[in-house]
């Protein structure tokens, strides 16, 4: 298959290495567009108010047969130019491997997500991948993610999408051999205790730190609880955003017939 490989972590992070080695070596022809520099959190923006720049990188880690380019604009840039412009015509749109989870409400924030989002938008087949790591973890089990991504990319070539959906894939940080299954699941309830902190400069300026720890509701069948216990989590993720049950109900409350003043 011919596979678009982009990410937001940078172009040289490990998780896209890895991700990218691996698909290679199972024979894909792989192409990768990916920001220059550390694009996470971006969310699906797109540059409009300046020019963009992509050119060739140093294959460096990469395996030769790899075509590598950098991007100075965001995720959703590199899945634009990578289409445009490296590879016109990939049968799957592959984002990652993400530092770091995207479960729950994340997905709205991340841009390794965004990046499959804008390979949907583009009409091609995508999937977003994440380890479930934190800054702590002793080791970042990255090949683990990229053989779920290998099996992934078989199964779609057999089973592929519907148009509009894409899937956001969660690994658990643990070799191979631990983890405990694969689940199908919903996009969980992920909230942010304590999400903004107040400091102040030594000038007496005051200034804010957006982070926060997550809490997450563990119901079963959502991501978030498939990823707290162990399993790779595989959300189908679809972009028609219409809530269709208030379409209805709107009608019927007489939204059509408002007067405006």
């Amino acid at each position: 298959m011919k596979l678009l490989i982009t990410n937001d972590d940078g172009v040289f992070a490990p998780g896209i290495i890895e991700l990218a080695s691996a698909l290679s070596a199972r024979g894909h022809e792989c192409a990768v567009t990916a920001p220059d520099r550390e694009r996470s959190s971006v969310g699906h923006s797109i540059t409009l108010t300046r020019p963009l720049r992509l050119w060739e990188a140093p294959p460096g880690p990469y395996p030769p047969e790899c075509t590598v380019y950098a991007c100075d604009g965001t995720p959703s840039d590199c899945v634009v130019l990578g289409i445009e412009e490296i590879m016109p015509d990939p049968c799957l749109v592959v984002s990652g491997i993400n530092r770091g989870p995207n479960l729950g409400d994340d997905l709205t924030y991340s841009g390794t997500v965004s990046a499959a989002m804008e390979g949907v938008i583009l009409g091609r087949s995508s999937l977003a991948l994440s380890l479930n790591c934190g800054e702590d973890d002793g080791e970042h089990h990255y090949e683990t993610a990229s053989s779920v991504a290998a099996s992934m990319v078989d199964f779609l070539e057999a089973n592929p999408l519907k148009p509009g959906v894409l899937l956001n894939i969660n690994v658990p940080n643990v070799p191979l051999s631990l983890l405990r299954g694969v689940r199908v699941t919903r996009k969980g309830v992920r909230l942010y205790e304590g999400k903004v902190t107040r400091f102040t400069d030594p000038g007496g300026r005051v200034y804010y730190w957006v982070a926060g720890r997550p809490e997450d509701q563990l119901e079963e069948g959502s991501d978030v609880w498939a990823a707290a216990n162990g399993y790779v989590s595989i959300t189908p993720v679809h972009m028609d955003m219409t809530h269709f049950p208030s379409i209805e109900e709107l009608t019927a409350d007489g939204a059509e017939k408002i007067n405006f003043k």
